[in-house]
């Protein structure tokens, strides 16, 4: 008897084949003449975990080009952190501009 034959098996593949990636959308910061450069860049390494060299460069975009794009997320990861940086940006008085867009 072949034991790799039966539902077992065909119920194995169907629920692998079932499994998806989850969305991903893209957070993006948006200039405005008032938040400092240093406040982006260290929203950018505190709460996007980026590198100073990589926050610097995401900064610039935003500045240079008016929006820059922070990195993908799955959707709870990117609202959550964006919501951290717009709720900072209160505090300190800044009227500092965040979207998430679906990828």
């Amino acid at each position: 008897m072949d034991m790799n034959m039966g539902p077992q098996g065909a119920t194995r593949d169907k629920t692998e084949d079932e499994v998806q990636e989850p969305k991903q959308y893209r957070v993006v910061m948006l200039n405005d003449d008032f938040t400092t450069m240093e406040f982006v860049v260290k929203v950018l390494i505190e709460l996007f975990q980026k590198d100073p060299m990589t926050a610097e460069s995401i900064m610039m975009d935003v500045h240079k080009k008016g929006r820059g794009i922070v990195g993908t997320y799955p959707y709870d990861i990117a609202r959550t952190r964006t919501d951290q940086a717009l709720a900072r940006a209160r505090a300190e008085g800044y009227p500092f501009q965040m979207e998430v867009e679906e990828e």
